[in-house]
C-alpha cells in the first residue's frame, strides 16, 4: 500500500515577477530515496527550502510528515533533517560542540544525545575529530559533520541539498551507503543533485527545469517512455523540449 510522507500539489514560489517554482507536484513514500535532478538555478533548492519551512510558498499545497508546511512551516522542523548546499555549522566550535549544540536545539535528553553522538560518529568515522575546530577540517569531513547534525534526532524525512558537491569519490560512496541505510530504516530521503550517476540510484526522480518538473518516475520508467539508453539522454530530451 502507498504510504506517502511528502505530498506536494501545484507548489509555486515567486520572487517579484520571477517564478522559481512553477506548479510542482509529486509524492514521496516512507523509506524512499527521491531525487531532484537539475542544473543550477532549476528550482531544486527553492522547492526544498519551502518543504523545510524555510521559505513561504506563493501558492499550492505541501505536506511533510503530516504537517502542512504552507500553513504551519515552523511545525515541520522537528520532524525533518536538512543539510544545506552551503556549509552552515559553527566553524569556530569543536566538532563535538556542534553536535551537542544541535542536540540541544532538538531537545534531546543528555543520555539520548550521548548515545546518538556515539552511534553517528562511529558510522561516519568522525570520532577522531571530536576535539578539532570545524574551520580546520577538510570539506569532506565538514560534510560528514553536517550530515551527522542533520540526522542526530532521527528525522522522519531527510533533505540533502547537493550533499556530495565538491567532495572526493570515496566520500561520495560513503554518503550514499549511509543514505541506503537510512532508507532501509524507513527514513525518507530527498536529495538534490546534478550528477547523473547519483540520480540513477534513486528509487524515483524528478527532473526539474526552469522551475517545472519535466519528468517524474523511476529511472527505468523514464528510459522506457523516452526509448532512451541513458538517463542523460532522457534529461537532455526533456530539457530541450521546454527550452
Amino acid at each position: 500500500m502507498p504510504d506517502p510522507i511528502v505530498i506536494v500539489e501545484n507548489l509555486v514560489k515567486e520572487f517579484d515577477s520571477f517564478r522559481a517554482v512553477d506548479g510542482v507536484s509529486f509524492t514521496v513514500e516512507r523509506g524512499q530515496i527521491f531525487g531532484f535532478l537539475g542544473a543550477n538555478g532549476a528550482g531544486k533548492t527553492t522547492a526544498i527550502r519551502i518543504l523545510c519551512g524555510l521559505l513561504k510558498a506563493t501558492a499550492g499545497r505541501a505536506e511533510v510528515a503530516g504537517v502542512d508546511v504552507v500553513k504551519n512551516p515552523e511545525a515541520v522542523k522537528s520532524k525533518i533533517g536538512y543539510m544545506s548546499q552551503k556549509f552552515s555549522l559553527y566553524e569556530d566550535l569543536l566538532v563535538k560542540e556542534n553536535l551537542e549544540f544541535y542536540g540541544g536545539i532538538y531537545r534531546l535528553k543528555k543520555a539520548v544525545l550521548k548515545q546518538r553522538i556515539n552511534e553517528i560518529s562511529e558510522r561516519l568515522d568522525i570520532k577522531h575529530f571530536f576535539n578539532s575546530i570545524v574551520h580546520d577540517l577538510p570539506i569532506g569531513w565538514k560534510q560528514r559533520l553536517a550530515l551527522a547534525s542533520a540526522i542526530l534526532h532521527q528525522p522522519e524525512v531527510l533533505f540533502l541539498d547537493e550533499p556530495t558537491s565538491g567532495v572526493d569519490p570515496l566520500t561520495r560512496r560513503g554518503f550514499w551507503k549511509l543514505i541506503y541505510d537510512l532508507a532501509a530504516q524507513r527514513t525518507s530521503v530527498i536529495v538534490t543533485t546534478h550528477y547523473m550517476d547519483e540520480a540513477e540510484v534513486c528509487e524515483r526522480i524528478a527532473i526539474i527545469h526552469l522551475g517545472k518538473i519535466v519528468a517524474l518516475g523511476s529511472v527505468a520508467e523514464l528510459k522506457a517512455s523516452d526509448h532512451a539508453e541513458t538517463l542523460e539522454q532522457v534529461f537532455m530530451s526533456r530539457v530541450q523540449s521546454v527550452a
